[in-house]
């Protein structure tokens, strides 16, 4: 399922208000992932990270319960709405991470995080970068996730996390592998650089991310998913 798909399907609408992240391919890889699932209506579902909440509105399309939670005000907001215009119900909550819902556990937890290699810089990502920038090794949030994944998941709870090659995928592995999850690589495809990555493309060579020569200036996207063994 392409991006496209995901948000064409019939009576679909997304809002995205500047500032919150639009769906884009990562988006659609992880939605595809997502459809492959096995979700009823009693599955609770958690989109960690929910930007415009079309992941979310599309659990819920697929029958689950599902709780969105981001820590910008503007992204819940988008995500309640999106939920409204396509007759879906979705919870949010405000929140770092799975701070915003203690004690909680899910069936299902789905996450987008920031996952784009930044320069560094003084403080967190600030405005609409918080959506993509994630630290000198694109890390800042990915690792968080992969050592609360067992405490947010169920027993038989599976996560689907997207993120970059640039961003370490088997450190991603390796973690979650860690942390007493089967973690392994369920889908992926391959883009060109967006802006921002060709606006940093001479910072990537020199932090050796990326190689020498036109044809390494795409970046491969992958879904992991993890779940208890």
């Amino acid at each position: 399922m392409t991006v496209e798909s995901l948000t064409s399907a019939p009576r679909f609408r997304c809002w995205t208000p500047p500032g919150v992240y639009r769906p884009q391919t990562d988006t659609g890889l992880l939605g595809r992932a997502l459809r492959l699932e096995r979700i009823t209506s009693r599955t609770e579902v958690l989109d960690l990270g929910t930007g415009s909440g079309a992941l979310a509105v599309e659990a819920a399309r697929l029958g689950a319960q599902v709780t969105a939670v981001d820590i910008s005000w503007r992204a819940l907001a988008a995500a309640w709405c999106n939920a409204l215009l396509n007759g879906q119900t979705v919870r949010v909550r405000h929140g770092d991470l799975a701070s915003a819902v203690p004690g909680r556990r899910f069936d299902l937890v789905v996450t987008n995080p920031p996952y784009v290699p930044a320069p560094p810089a003084d403080g967190p990502p600030r405005g609409p970068a918080r959506a993509w920038d994630a630290g000198p090794d694109g890390r800042l949030l990915i690792d968080r996730i992969c050592a609360a994944a067992p405490t947010v998941l169920r027993p038989a709870g599976r996560l689907l996390m997207v993120h970059s090659h640039l961003s370490g995928v088997e450190e991603s592995l390796a973690r979650l592998r860690a942390a007493g999850l089967h973690a392994e690589i369920v889908d992926r495809t391959r883009l060109p650089f967006g802006r921002i990555l060709c606006s940093r493309l001479g910072w990537l060579r020199r932090r050796g991310l990326v190689s020498d020569g036109a044809d390494h200036t795409t970046e491969e996207l992958v879904v992991i998913r993890a779940e208890h063994i």
